[in-house]
């Protein structure tokens, strides 16, 4: 069936504006809009229709074309001033009312690019399936895909903003059943590191294990299971920087709520969701974080970065170093606890999950090194200040204690001698 053929049966459906039937051959002659490709097709079916009128008096071939003798009296129009396209309900005849809702909606925002995308009705989806159906698809072009094209045109006019197909700032979203514009502001993500300079601060919001976050007496309705956080004592600067809805904290591994973080510090991402400003000084922000949360939490090295960073942080095994306070249930010599050590350093250790986070993690045996364990102090009243560097992922604790045999080897297995970890610090992340 040729082209002019399945404009004809297209036509014979009901009233079409020329974007519905111009779309219906966007894969045609390149260079045009849909818009011109339906009035193309309308112009030619009128000649048509006039030249049988004029020199066949062929009855039955002027029914058919009998669509098109309204453009005998309408320029390239064939849809009566009271008539709706019953593909698209007249949705062009809207573009520009889009395209002023959405200007209207970005205005306060701060972004350099965008993208439109469409939510059509399920009428609309409908009207599509049936003119599909009947005539093919082998040319034509969705709804939505002129639509965002169209609507996007006029709002890059009007705020001035160019397109971003990839990546944009904002992405704007045309609900056409409900009549209304929705805005997705992308994130903004900042990388930096961390100190943690008390003990008893998780590194995220925990909501209350009895609630769930919804408030009690336990938790003073709070809905938290601890008042503070790293996560939370971060996040007012920032939300207040990038005038955010919220934050997310995305940080390279963790440590236990009574551990330290020291050194270095740990590397982390603060996402700010829903911003309005994308820009800030991050210098700026840093002495603002650092003030507010003077004496237990300190950010360096902030930077932005991009969210595909957050799977490198997070897959990463980086090596760990670590403080440890240890205590020991009977007398050790010193020279008996170096020589344990010594059989630890460079040692692959067997893990199943710790008793204490097995109720969260899968019960698993897994392999980590330990690349040096060294004794830095053992003191008069018996405790002993070990530093151990590690990869990523062992669990330090237990290498000390053993877990009840969860751990080989273990600090304890080889001492014979009991022993526990009183005070934890990490001193360096390396990534």
């Amino acid at each position: 069936m040729d082209v002019l053929e399945i404009s004809k049966k297209i036509l014979h459906e009901g009233p079409v504006c020329d974007n519905c039937l111009g779309r219906q051959f966007a894969k045609l002659s390149t260079g045009l809009s849909n818009r011109e490709r339906g009035q193309a097709l309308k112009l030619a079916l009128a000649l048509e229709g006039d030249r049988i009128y004029k020199t066949e008096n062929d009855d039955s071939l002027l029914r058919e074309l009998a669509p098109c003798s309204e453009l005998a009296r309408k320029t390239l129009g064939i849809m009566g001033e009271d008539e709706q396209c019953w593909v698209c309900l007249d949705q062009f005849k809207k573009l520009d009312e889009w395209a002023d809702k959405a200007a209207k909606a970005l205005e306060g925002l701060e972004y350099s690019t965008f993208l439109v995308g469409t939510k059509v009705s399920g009428l609309l989806s409908e009207n599509e399936e049936i003119l599909w159906a009947e005539i093919g698809t082998a040319y034509a072009e969705q709804l939505k895909s002129e639509l965002n094209r169209e609507v996007g045109k006029r709002i890059a006019e009007k705020v001035q903003k160019d397109v971003d197909f990839e990546n944009p700032d904002i992405t704007i979203t045309l609900e056409l059943a409900r009549n209304e514009v929705e805005l997705q502001i992308r994130s903004v993500y900042i990388l930096g590191r961390y100190r943690k300079l008390v003990r008893g601060i998780p590194q995220t919001r925990w909501p209350c294990r009895k609630c769930k976050g919804k408030g009690c007496e336990r938790c003073g309705f709070t809905g938290k299971q601890y008042p503070e956080s790293v996560d939370e004592l971060i996040k007012g600067p920032v939300v207040e920087a990038f005038q955010a809805v919220d934050t997310a904290f995305h940080g390279s591994g963790r440590e236990d709520i009574d551990a330290l973080m020291l050194g270095s510090g740990r590397p982390f991402i603060v996402e700010a969701k829903s911003p309005k400003k994308r820009s800030a000084d991050l210098e700026a922000l840093m002495r603002d974080i650092n003030e507010k949360a003077a004496g237990k939490v300190e950010v360096s090295e902030l930077t932005f970065t991009g969210k595909d960073m957050i799977e490198t942080l997070k897959s990463s095994k980086a090596d760990k170093t670590y403080k440890l306070k240890v205590t020991f249930k009977e007398p050790v010599s010193e020279e008996k606890l170096k020589s344990s050590l010594e059989a630890l350093s460079g040692a692959e250790i067997s893990q199943q999950t710790p008793k204490r986070v097995v109720h969260r993690r899968a019960d698993l045996i897994r392999k980590r090194r330990v690349h040096s364990i060294r004794l830095e102090e053992l003191t008069d009243e018996g405790y002993a200040y070990i530093t151990v560097n590690c990869e990523g992922g062992l669990y330090v604790k237990e290498l000390i204690s053993g877990d009840e045999g969860r751990t080989k080897p273990s600090l304890s297995e080889l001492l014979g001698v009991p022993a526990l970890v009183e005070d934890l610090d990490v001193i360096n992340v390396d990534i």
